[in-house]
């Protein structure tokens, strides 16, 4: 496949792009004033312990406190400590403890950041485990023999430090020359000796580790063989890349392009951004996918839409066709707009429902296949008796929505507002309350989209409210008003 990664970056920000042949599947952005916090490592001081919850929260410094779940503490062994900061037990810290952790998940609007003490260092091939003495290999390295010769290499070279400094072996050093891996080794095992000095000279609560910026972190951990080009649009960016390279994949430097200014709109970025906020997305035989996110889960809806099966005259053949073509066109798109908007937590696909089995494992096993270029850790279910497909994805960040928007002050984040038919009787309810109370005239103010629904479509409540009311009422428009919203003032009679 086609691949390539585009890279603007500017004064005020840094964005990536994801292309696989040729159409947008993954894009990131970080703005400068706000870089992101994951995998920063923090000095923190414990503020509460809950036991009953099995969970601490840990002043980092931070807008809100972090939370640790403590099943994830070094040692732990299911011990609790209470609020009165008596001696910690299996791992569990007490109320004021410095902790060393390590931002696992960023903060949303209402919640802090989720935190872990299971450090980890990530390079290109490999990822230091600091505190965890183990040795482990990717999973997606499926091959025996480079499986053995990967482990062979790291008890050759390291031996006893990997029980006290473990790591893991990732998917891009398949292939790679152990020299290499061993430099990298080296060069992060330094890294965290830099780290324990300052959280040994910093008082709680201090940053001790700050996350490579974005760029780098994309091009670490996607960037590789199967990648055609590197387009670069900005000096600091392409400098910062290419020191990067040069250090720890001076092979793909044939690969690195200075762009000139212009490279996301030749490419129109903007364009499929634009699209991947959009709630519907569509499928090539006429269909559409209705994406709602919503707190507890996403949920990503298939419509065949204008898609009626033409071609064969109304049989069962041609309706069956129909929703199996819609079906693996709509399992392909789900997870391109899984990976481009970066849903995460619980998402629910509901299908067109299938009759056959035969057919329900053909889409299934297509789902299978697009989810295996997702590199988020993800688990996914059959296809259930009710057409639904379960999964649940890795969050590390804000998704593309939290990224890029903020709540419509029109409607104050709901996704919909009153109708103007609504409105209309709401006045009219109004109205008629003020009516009563002996003044000569009623002043109201409504926005400019409900004035002209009472003198249309909603004539007939108005004509109904100056018609039954013993008072004129005077209407005008302002559009400063919410739409929602009008002002009825009473004008007392002489």
């Amino acid at each position: 496949m086609n691949r390539e990664l585009l890279v603007e970056g500017d004064p005020h920000q840094t964005r990536l792009a994801v292309l696989e042949a040729g159409r947008l599947v993954e894009f990131f952005v970080e703005r400068h004033r706000g870089r992101g916090l994951a995998g920063n490592i923090y000095k923190g001081k414990v503020r509460r312990v809950l036991p009953g919850m099995r969970a601490a929260f840990v002043d980092l410094g931070l807008e809100r406190d972090a939370y640790l779940y403590l099943g994830e503490m070094a040692g732990d062994e299911s011990g609790a400590s209470g609020e009165d900061g008596g001696p910690s037990r299996g791992g569990i810290p007490r109320r004021g403890e410095e902790v060393v952790v390590q931002i696992a998940r960023e903060g949303l609007a209402d919640k802090g950041p989720r935190i872990t003490t299971e450090i980890t260092l990530p390079g290109r091939y490999l990822v230091l485990t600091p505190l965890a003495g183990r040795l482990g290999i990717s999973r997606r390295i499926e091959d025996p023999d480079e499986r053995t010769r990967l482990e062979t290499m790291a008890v050759d070279h390291w031996g006893d430090l990997l029980e006290e400094t473990g790591c893991i072996v990732r998917t891009a050093a398949a292939g790679a020359p152990a020299d290499a891996l061993a430099r990298e080794y080296e060069f992060l095992a330094e890294v965290w000796r830099e780290i324990e000095g300052r959280a040994s000279a910093s008082a709680a609560p201090a940053l001790v580790h700050q996350e490579e910026e974005l760029a780098v972190r994309v091009i670490r951990d996607h960037f590789g063989e199967d990648f055609g080009a590197l387009l670069v649009d900005g000096a600091d960016a392409y400098r910062v890349i290419r020191e990067y390279l040069g250090r720890v994949q001076p092979e793909l430097l044939t690969r690195l392009e200075r762009s000139r200014r212009g490279l996301f709109d030749r490419y129109r970025i903007d364009a499929g951004v634009d699209a991947a906020l959009e709630p519907k997305a569509p499928l090539p035989s006429g269909g559409h996918l209705v994406i709602n996110q919503t707190e507890a889960l996403v949920a990503i809806d298939v419509n065949s839409g204008r898609d009626v099966g033409a071609g064969a005259v109304g049989g069962i053949g041609s309706f069956r066709d129909t929703v199996l073509r819609t079906n693996l066109e709509a399992v392909a798109e789900a997870v391109r707009q899984i990976r481009l908007r970066d849903l995460s937590g619980i998402l629910v696909i509901d299908l067109i429902d299938m009759e056959r089995e035969e057919d329900r494992r053909t889409v299934f096993a297509r789902l299978e296949t697009e989810l295996r270029k997702d590199r988020a850790r993800k688990r996914v279910l059959e296809i259930s008796e009710f057409g639904l497909v379960q999964l649940t994805r890795q969050r590390r960040r804000e998704n593309l929505e939290r990224a890029l928007t903020g709540p419509c002050p029109t409607c104050r984040g709901r996704g919909r507002i009153k109708s103007v038919a609504t409105i209309c009787l709401e006045l009219r309810r109004t109205c008629l309350a003020h009516a009563g109370r002996g003044c000569r005239q009623l002043a109201v103010r409504v926005h400019p989209a409900v004035l002209d629904g009472l003198n249309g479509s909603e004539s007939d409540v108005l004509d109904g409210m100056q018609g039954a009311f013993e008072v004129p009422i005077l209407l005008r428009a302002d559009p400063d008003l919410h739409r929602e919203h009008f002002v009825v003032t009473e004008i007392e009679g002489s």
